[in-house]
This record gives C-alpha cells, sequence and structure tokens, in this order.
C-alpha cells in the first residue's frame, strides 16, 4: 500500500514538473521582451543576446511616448476596444437571446446561412466591406473600425447556446404579468446571462485590441492608429531601436494580458457553461 502511495507521488511529481516546464517555455518569449525592453539601448543587440539586462532603466519607455506619440495610440486602441466591446455585447446578446427564446418566421434557417458565414474566412469580405465603408464615408475614422466588429456570429452563437437554458416558464410568467419584451431582457434574462457576458467581452475586448489588418485598412492618417498598427509603423522606421520595440510590444499586451488575469474565472465558467448547456 506505502509503495502504491510512493509511485502517485512521484507520479505527480513528474506531471507537474512537466506542466511547469511547458509554462516556462511558454511564457520564456514575454519574459525575453520584458527584459530587452528595460535595457539600455543598444544592449539587445550583441551577440549572444543577454537574458537579463545589465542594468534596469525605464528610458525605452519615456522615449517610446515621448518621441512616437505612443500615448496617442494607446488611447485610439483603448476607445476602438472599449466601444466595440460595449456594442458587441448590446447586439450580440440581444441577437443571440431572440435565436433562443423567440419564435418568428425563418429563425432557423437564419441561425443556419449565419453558422454557414463561420467558414468565410474573414479576407475574403475586406475588400466588399471597405467599399461599403467608403459609400458611407467611415474610411479613415474610427466608426469604420468599430460599425464591422458591432455583431459577430460566434458571439450570437455563444449567446444563444446558454440562453438556451433559460427556462421558458420563466419568461411567460414575466408575460403573464405585463413585463414587455425589452423589460424581461433588460431586467430577466441580462442578469442571468452574466457568465456568456464575461466571457463575450474578453474575447471581444482581446478580438479588437489585438486587430491589425482591418485598422490597417481602414485607418490611413497617424492620429488615428490603433496600437498595432502603431507598432508596425514604429518598426519600419525604429528597426534598430530594439529595445523601444520591444517596450511598445510590451505597452500592446500588457492591457489584455491584465484583463485577462483579473476575469479568467468567468472567462472558464462562461466558456464551461455555453459547451454544456442546450
Amino acid at each position: 500500500m506505502s509503495r502504491e502511495i510512493g509511485q502517485s507521488r512521484w507520479h505527480g511529481w513528474w506531471i507537474n514538473g512537466g506542466l511547469l516546464l511547458l509554462a516556462l517555455v511558454s511564457l520564456a518569449p514575454l519574459l525575453w521582451m520584458v527584459s530587452v525592453s528595460v535595457m539600455p539601448a543598444g544592449e539587445a543587440t550583441t551577440f549572444p543576446p543577454p537574458l537579463t539586462p545589465s542594468h534596469v532603466t525605464f528610458a525605452n519607455y519615456h522615449e517610446l511616448f515621448a518621441r512616437t506619440g505612443m500615448g496617442v495610440n494607446f488611447a485610439n486602441s483603448l476607445l476602438v476596444s472599449v466601444a466595440i466591446t460595449l456594442g458587441s455585447l448590446l447586439l450580440n446578446t440581444m441577437a443571440g437571446y431572440a435565436f433562443a427564446k423567440l419564435r418568428f418566421v425563418g429563425r432557423d434557417r437564419l441561425f443556419q446561412v449565419l453558422m454557414a458565414a463561420l467558414v468565410i474566412p474573414a479576407q475574403v469580405a475586406m475588400l466588399p466591406l471597405f467599399l461599403l465603408m467608403k459609400q458611407l464615408g467611415l474610411v479613415n475614422s474610427f466608426g469604420g473600425v468599430i460599425v464591422p466588429a458591432l455583431a459577430t456570429v460566434f458571439g450570437i452563437f455563444l449567446v444563444r447556446q446558454y440562453a438556451r437554458s433559460i427556462p421558458d416558464e420563466l419568461l411567460e410568467a414575466a408575460r403573464m404579468d405585463g413585463a414587455g419584451e425589452m423589460r424581461i431582457f433588460f431586467q430577466i434574462v441580462l442578469p442571468m446571462l452574466k457568465p456568456v457576458l464575461v466571457t463575450l467581452s474578453i474575447f471581444t475586448f482581446m478580438g479588437a485590441w489585438n486587430d491589425f489588418m482591418w485598422p490597417l485598412i481602414v485607418l490611413t492618417d497617424q492620429e488615428h492608429y490603433t496600437l498595432p498598427v502603431a507598432l508596425a509603423t514604429l518598426s519600419r522606421e525604429h528597426i534598430m531601436d530594439v529595445e523601444m520595440m520591444m517596450a511598445g510590444a510590451v505597452v500592446t499586451v500588457i492591457p489584455v494580458l491584465a484583463l485577462f488575469l483579473l476575469l479568467q474565472r468567468y472567462y472558464i465558467q462562461g466558456l464551461m457553461l455555453g459547451s454544456v448547456k442546450g
């Protein structure tokens, strides 16, 4: 019996050690990026490249914001990401709830068409989408970045799967008490969708914050650039300033990493519940 306990303990140590090793390998590029961002100028280009700075300096961050206007780009990314997240939460939640609980002509057929659209690559739709934004006068404006991202097939599907678990009897009782559909949605349905709303907000914010291709296409003036586009421009203009580019990468990564770590419990809960409901 004691031998089996010892083998089980060693087995656990091997598994935990392997997982720790994989975690370190996964985090190594991120840790080195942070390390390079606080190195003195030119130190990262030496051979072999150092793993840690000879002395820590935040001059690269000061240079980043003082010379390149990265603060404006950070504000642009924050504005666009928050607007997309809030608008997407409202529209995707209303659409997902409608597909799950409301009855209307062609509901199932329309949902099948939406699901079929998932197999179409986003790059295929960029040209017609750009022409549409041009006709609407939204090119080179934040609206051109925000409007196309306000509703997504994945967001509608995620909310629909979770909303199917809401008891029909609860909704019918509210209707019998004289509650309108909007009141039912905002006072009854939304509080019950909290886990999936947190999951969807993390997905949406991270996608909007990290989006590079569409802002690059629709935005032309540098004062409108978001962080990923500004960072790509920085890499072309300051190709030898490795430390400053790494500082820009850290500034880009930190907000989404902090958001995920802060809400990861709700994120995992929403994914688990959304996968088993309905």
